[in-house]
């Protein structure tokens, strides 16, 4: 496995107006973060690719993504539309995130049918091939079970070519196939625990190499041409220099409110928690790097918190 240079992608949060996005984006700039990404979810968040336009037209280096789009909410000509715009707006910094959707509460607050998982993949992979073949060049035709394009060419050309980079989000084996063929970044989810259904190894080391390896068996030869990013989903980055505390008040927590049984070690292991001195945490992001091919590392509120580390390894 070739190692890539280090990337670092900051969350957007969610600001309250176009001056608070825009400080937080310029401030992540200045820090050294690579990336500035915004969810796709239709309760109480800006919509995203205005909101990225607004962060195109107010920074020089930040690329813009989507972290990631639901792909139900939007057909995927319309889509390709947008984006192609949006990479063009920002001089060719956009970075597509796509997810198959997973929120049953904001389908049915819109009415949106919220379908068996398989058929919600089914349309995403479907609409990864639309994407790509209308910011390509030439006209473009597809007819699949979900979408049907007849000879449309897509317009405005993005400025990547011939797309802008694609990242697919999601834990199952079936996502993280399609990832490996079609990606050029995954995005690690860890499949979080429930009352209903409290296993948690999809958050830790095991499930994190199950889910790899899943998309290097689809990838072949091209695997390390994929950009492999986690973020932080259970536990924010936390600087401290008792992090074997702060681990054991996170399996605590899991044990009290899930029934979830969870050491200390595997807590302090796990790709998706960041915990410990800022030696601690370079230690960490090299380790992740060493044994899982993670080069990306997703921070959402604490990016002051975490930005000695991303100086220290950004490029690196």
């Amino acid at each position: 496995m070739s190692l890539r240079p280090f990337r670092f992608m900051a969350s957007a949060g969610q600001p309250k107006d176009h001056r608070e996005l825009v400080e937080h984006a310029r401030r992540a700039e200045a820090l050294g973060y690579d990336e500035l990404v915004i969810a796709d979810h239709l309760l109480q968040q800006f919509a995203p690719l205005p909101a990225l336009a607004a962060v195109a037209g107010a920074t020089t280096r930040l690329r813009l993504a989507t972290f990631v789009l639901n792909n139900d909410l939007r057909h995927p000509a319309v889509l390709a539309q947008e984006l192609a715009t949006l990479d063009v707006l920002s001089g060719g910094r956009l970075d597509i995130g796509l997810g198959a959707g997973w929120n049953r509460a904001e389908y049915e607050r819109a009415g949106i049918p919220f379908d068996p998982i398989g058929r919600r993949v089914s349309r995403m992979e479907e609409a990864i091939a639309v994407l790509k073949g209308l910011l390509a060049d030439g006209p473009f035709s597809f007819a699949g079970e979900h979408y049907r394009i007849a000879e449309m060419e897509g317009w405005p050309k993005p400025v990547q070519r011939p797309h802008p980079p694609v990242m697919i989000g999601g834990g199952g084996r079936r996502v993280m196939s399609i990832a490996g063929r079609e990606a050029q970044m995954v995005s690690l989810a860890p499949s979080l625990p429930t009352p209903e259904n409290p296993d948690v190894r999809g958050c830790l080391a095991e499930g994190t190499a199950e889910k790899i390896g899943w998309v290097r068996a689809a990838a072949g030869d091209r695997f390390d041409e994929i950009e492999i990013c986690t973020y932080p989903p259970l536990d924010p980055v936390t600087i401290t220099t008792d992090r074997r505390a702060r681990a054991r008040e996170v399996a605590d927590r899991l044990r009290a409110g899930l029934q979830v049984e969870v050491t200390e070690d595997e807590v302090l292991d796990s790709p998706h928690i960041f915990l410990g001195t800022v030696d601690e945490l370079v230690e960490k992001c090299l380790s992740l790097r060493e044994r899982f091919g993670i080069s990306n590392v997703m921070v959402r509120a604490q990016i002051e918190e975490f930005a000695p580390v991303v100086e220290r390894l950004a490029g690196a």
